[in-house]
């Protein structure tokens, strides 16, 4: 199997696996299994599939929309996808970076991410049931507002499925609940910008070219403060300040967005708890109690 009898045939690449016709190398990426595979005329391709069985269906469907979405902005570099099937997605092999990047990358990613956000959306959400690591995500189209499409779509079926797993007590999820029911007091509304959706410092790849990629999105149409401050999120993504001074020349932020960034990042943190249990529960509630004293 070559790059031009995979085009033509997408569907044949599972079988090649089974047979073994085609290297495969094991590589770490999130809650899929991931491996770098080579064809005959040398092509790399970065494949996933869902460890143990059949994927959750729609799961690389959504990915597989998502990043076409994204690379259809034509601004911040994206993964080209070759196969999409139930059972696994295949795109282009995007070979990373030695190292973290260097200021010209970080401040260039800035301004990419800022033009891919401006590129927008036709509402909040998508067109295309959602997945966020190995959870649904509710992508139902709205017109917002966007203050109450977060709080019903974005933070309350995490905070249920938090506290139905154990992960946050009852007391926990009041002090949700109260940012959840104030929402309107801390929000500043925007219309819907074309967004990575899970844009945590692990899904943006430096690559050798001197480029960031993004990679792993849960896209959809939502508020852009939401990606900037998630990029902040466990330990922040390497030239944070540096992409962030870039984004703000190309496209400013509304004011007082730093006060904000607690309350983008409660939606990723509470994903973390409903999925991964309550090792996350200090983190919900710092963000939680940090919107609420403002």
């Amino acid at each position: 199997m070559d790059m031009a009898y995979l085009r033509a045939h997408p569907e044949h690449l599972p079988t090649f696996l089974t047979h073994q016709r085609i290297r495969e190398t094991p590589v770490h990426r999130g809650v899929s299994s991931a491996s770098r595979l080579t064809l005959d005329d040398g092509t790399s391709l970065f494949a996933k599939t869902w460890p143990g069985g059949a994927a959750p269906a729609g799961l690389f469907a959504a990915e597989a929309a998502g990043l076409r979405w994204l690379r259809e902005a034509g601004a911040v570099p994206v993964p080209e996808i070759l196969v999409s099937l139930p059972e696994m997605i295949a795109m282009e092999w995007v070979e990373p970076a030695n190292s973290g990047p260097p200021p010209q990358a970080a401040a260039r990613f800035g301004r990419d991410l800022a033009m891919l956000h401006r590129s927008g959306a036709e509402c909040f959400g998508a067109p295309w049931p959602g997945w966020i690591g190995p959870l649904p995500l509710d992508n139902t189209p709205s017109d917002g507002p966007w203050s109450s499409w977060f709080a019903d779509r974005r933070l309350l079926p995490y905070l249920r499925t938090s506290v139905d797993r154990g992960a946050l007590s009852g007391a926990d999820a009041a002090v949700v609940e109260e940012v959840i029911n104030t929402i309107d007091r801390y929000a500043v509304p925007e219309p819907p910008a074309r967004i990575h959706g899970d844009l945590w410092p692990g899904n943006v790849l430096w690559a050798a070219d001197g480029r960031g990629w993004l990679v792993d999105p849960a896209a959809h149409g939502g508020h852009r403060e939401t990606d900037l401050a998630t990029l902040a999120l466990f330990g922040g993504v390497a030239g944070l300040d540096v992409i962030l001074g870039a984004y703000q020349e190309e496209w400013p932020l509304a004011e007082g967005w730093r006060g904000r960034v607690p309350l983008h990042q409660l939606h990723l943190l509470l994903v973390h708890t409903a999925a991964f249990g309550a090792g996350y529960r200090g983190a919900v509630l710092g963000a939680a109690e940090a919107v609420l004293r403002g």
